[in-house]
């Protein structure tokens, strides 16, 4: 029929809005479902009762609770199970603490978001895991579900530096690892006192300013040297990851400064917690799943009508036949 202008009648006192249309987003529909779920589940406490009086909601009956969670359900699910198809080079895949009930008990969940570019220039959120802890089997079959779905062309995984996650991204792609630069350098300056992190932060991002891998590994070894008299775990520390912190250089100059770290889930990060902490403590796992679904649901939603996010035009250099320089000193000195 084409697009409809609708007149909302004026009325001396309240409001009116048509009852065939929604008045909330997925993600408000399902913070009030989660609140919901959770008092009518016997869970609740004060705070959460509050919380449904100053949302306006006098009471709720359980059939209610159930359609509105089903509809929220179904389209997470259709979200977060679509197919993904052609090449994404790049994947972001951060973590991010809940705090959930089990048998009575309140328990630490870790909601693993996963972000990927592909070759079009457009970024998607592409998943959502649950689970118990970040452990490498959790992970490995996060990352497999992945790949199930698609997900293919895989060259650069950036994520923070877990154990249980490298050795996952190892297993399942066969792609280079970069370590998210700001986490490293948090790692860094903790061998290092207050009042010299801003002296030692500068010393450092001398690498990151070089036009190549070949000159930042030079300038990065040259700067741990000059550091080692005085801070020998930093050094250290600064030799053992050069590979992993500097892995972003070999990739197209234009596309490095989204590639360094994962600043793209830390928003996301943000916006799951400021939903999450209205609940405090969710009822179950369905119930995360429902609620940062729908956060995630909306803003992939917005990232698709925003401009693209990478130059299209540089992901060309990624399918050279280059042989890093870095790969080629160290297989001749072995």
């Amino acid at each position: 029929m084409g697009t409809l202008n609708l007149r909302v009648p004026k009325l001396r006192q309240g409001s009116y809005f048509p009852s065939f249309l929604e008045a909330r987003k997925t993600s408000e529909q399902a913070l009030v479902a989660v609140i919901q779920e959770a008092w009518i589940g016997g869970v609740s406490t004060r705070r959460v009762d509050e919380l449904v009086q100053a949302m306006g909601l006098s009471g709720i009956s359980k059939s209610t609770v159930s359609k509105l969670c089903k509809d929220i359900d179904d389209r997470v699910g259709e979200f977060l199970n679509r197919p993904l198809t052609g090449d994404w080079p790049y994947v972001w895949l951060d973590a991010t603490y809940l705090k959930v009930r089990q048998g009575g008990w309140i328990v630490p969940a870790a909601a693993i978001i996963a972000v990927a570019a592909n070759t079009e220039g457009r970024r998607e959120i592409i998943g959502l895991g649950i689970g118990p802890s970040e452990v490498e089997t959790f992970w490995t079959e996060f990352l497999r579900s992945l790949r199930a779905r698609g997900l293919g062309g895989v060259k650069l995984v950036i994520s923070d530096a877990h154990t249980g996650l490298k050795a996952a991204i190892a297993r399942v792609f066969e792609a280079t690892w970069q370590r998210c630069r700001v986490h490293w350098m948090r790692n860094a300056l903790a061998h290092v006192s207050r009042g010299q992190h801003t002296v030692v932060a500068a010393f450092i991002r001398q690498a990151f300013h070089q036009p190549d891998r070949v000159h930042a590994g030079e300038t990065w070894r040259k700067v741990a040297e000059q550091l080692r008299p005085r801070w020998p775990k930093l050094a250290d520390l600064m030799e053992t990851s050069e590979h992993d912190v500097l892995a972003y250089m070999t990739f197209p100059r234009q596309h490095r400064t989204k590639l360094h770290s994962t600043n793209p889930i830390e928003r996301l990060n943000k916006a799951v917690k400021r939903r999450s902490d209205v609940v405090g403590i969710f009822p179950n796992e369905a119930s995360i799943m429902r609620l940062i679904g729908a956060v995630l649901f909306e803003a992939n939603d917005d990232w698709q009508t925003s401009s693209r996010y990478m130059m299209v035009e540089a992901f060309a250099q990624i399918d050279k036949d280059e042989i890093d320089p870095i790969l080629s000193i160290t297989t001749k000195a072995a």
